[in-house]
């Protein structure tokens, strides 16, 4: 019999399949089982995957699997005979940074997977205590799995279920992607193409059996697993977004210098709405991460205007230069902020106006002129004259100027420290952070204890931080 945190329709523990003998259940899904099993020839920890989708299959009192009548049968001998077609392929797969399929075989009227056992800690766990990651650490996690997602791809599968919980750390620090039980193959077509939704790491192509999905759509996912390692929180569900974007931009949610404009950029690129505009392979993406995304892509997340006006590559460019030499906060602050409006590709914007322009507000003006809608233009413009006349720049790249000495004249050193340390307690080294983040628009210091509490997820643990910071706080 299952025991209460185990689905009543796993194999109980001790059921020997073939040389495998179960010990728990990993994790279930829509189409299957995962066990954590022993190989008795080997003597070693194995996960086990069963395809069981419960939507056309049953299990019955002999252990064997079921197929439902009718449509419902002719379903599930057609996924039996792709999961067997999957598992056969996977296995030929040997990347370190992709969980090793060792074998598969047919048993109980449906099929088996054995995969490596990863020991180790999901990515959610590993993180907690090591937030806010930097850029160098970030890509050493995201730079392997993105050469084994790679590897998928070039064998035309995609992976269509990366999400924090399907990415394990070793205790080596190197990352593994979990879980192929949701791959296809792409040649399979469209038409046979199901729905697979992780709210917030799956793109909108898969809410639907008829999506156009190709590697654009991992990178969705992977853009959104990058997301939440940068600010905390996974990215709104893809549905959400399709009459109105609601979601918060990495380079305004992250901070640029701990993270790196161009990588806070790559973000916003790989999860834009629509396919057509995202990265269309890992190469791209793995080209804007760095700051050099290719010419191609420019094309595609540039207005026509921009490409045909200002875009031009290296040796197109015109010898003839302005003189004027510009700060590089100055431009590190442009091309950030342009980069909310026309993607990775504002890094080589500015670079090229910079070349002609004869003066800071010529330059403003050329980079501006990229930016399709009239009233964005005239904000940007605006923005960017009020932070120069002000005498300091406001935007991320210059956070560790502008936005800092805000912060100070609001508040003291002491409070935002205490605030640091109280909330440190909940969720770890991010503290400092969210603090950081909250104080840029608190006005007040119970404010500030307001905004940092939402970070706290037990509601009682909540109510009662912000009653006791509050209250410490009309003492001081």
């Amino acid at each position: 019999m299952a025991t209460a945190a185990e689905p009543a329709n796993a194999l109980p523990r001790g059921y020997a399949l073939n040389e495998y003998t179960i010990e728990s259940v990993l994790g279930a899904g829509g189409f299957g089982m995962t066990y954590l099993a022993t190989d008795a020839n080997l003597n070693r920890k194995v996960a086990l995957k069963e395809y069981l989708p419960g939507e056309f299959a049953s299990r019955n009192p002999d252990s064997s699997v079921q197929p439902l009548g009718g449509e419902a049968g002719e379903s599930f001998q057609w996924g039996l005979q792709r999961f067997l077609d999957e598992a056969r392929t996977l296995a030929s797969f040997h990347h370190p940074n992709i969980v090793r399929v060792m074998r598969f075989f047919e048993a109980n009227c449906t099929g088996y997977m054995v995969m490596e056992f990863v020991n180790g800690k999901p990515l959610s766990d590993w993180i907690s205590a090591r937030r806010p990651l930097s850029r160098q650490p970030l890509l050493r996690i995201i730079e392997p799995l993105l050469d084994g997602l790679e590897v998928i791809h070039n064998a035309g599968y995609l992976h269509r279920d990366i999400k924090p919980a399907n990415i394990y750390i070793r205790g080596d620090g190197s990352p593994v992607l979990l879980d192929f039980g949701s791959a296809r193959h792409l040649t399979s077509g469209d038409q046979e193409m199901t729905a697979i939704v992780t709210p917030g790491y799956a793109p909108l192509e898969q809410y639907h059996s008829h999506g156009k999905q190709g590697p654009w759509s991992d990178i969705y996912s992977f853009g959104g697993v990058l997301y939440w390692m940068v600010t905390g929180s996974k990215p709104p569900e893809a549905a959400a977004r399709v009459h109105e974007d609601v979601m918060v931009p990495a380079v305004r949610a992250g901070f640029a210098g701990v993270h790196g404009p161009e990588l806070l950029a790559a973000i916003d690129w790989a999860l834009k709405p629509h396919e057509a505009e995202r990265p269309q392979n890992v190469d791209e993406f793995r080209r804007a991460l760095a700051g050099e995304p290719p010419a191609a892509a420019f094309e595609r997340t540039v207005p026509e205007s921009a490409v045909s006006r200002n875009v031009v590559s290296p040796a197109q460019a015109p010898s003839r230069q302005s003189g004027v030499v510009f700060d590089p906060v100055l431009l590190k602050w442009l091309e950030t902020e342009l980069a909310k409006h026309i993607g990775p590709i504002s890094a080589v914007v500015v670079k090229n106006a910079a070349k002609k322009a004869v003066s800071v507000d010529t330059l403003c003006r050329a980079v501006a002129a990229e930016i399709g809608d009239e009233k964005e233009q005239a904000a940007f413009i605006k923005r960017f004259t009020a932070s120069e006349q002000s005498g300091r720049l406001t935007g991320p790249a210059s956070e560790g100027v502008s936005r800092d000495e805000s912060i100070s004249r609001k508040f003291a050193d002491q409070t935002l420290r205490q605030a640091e340390t109280s909330l440190a307690q909940y969720i770890g080294a991010i503290a400092k952070l969210v603090v950081k983040r909250a104080a840029a628009k608190a006005r007040d210091e119970a404010e500030l204890y307001l905004l940092i509490a939402d970070e706290i997820k037990d509601a009682n643990e909540r109510k009662a931080f912000v009653r006791k910071a509050i209250t410490a706080s009309r003492k001081r």
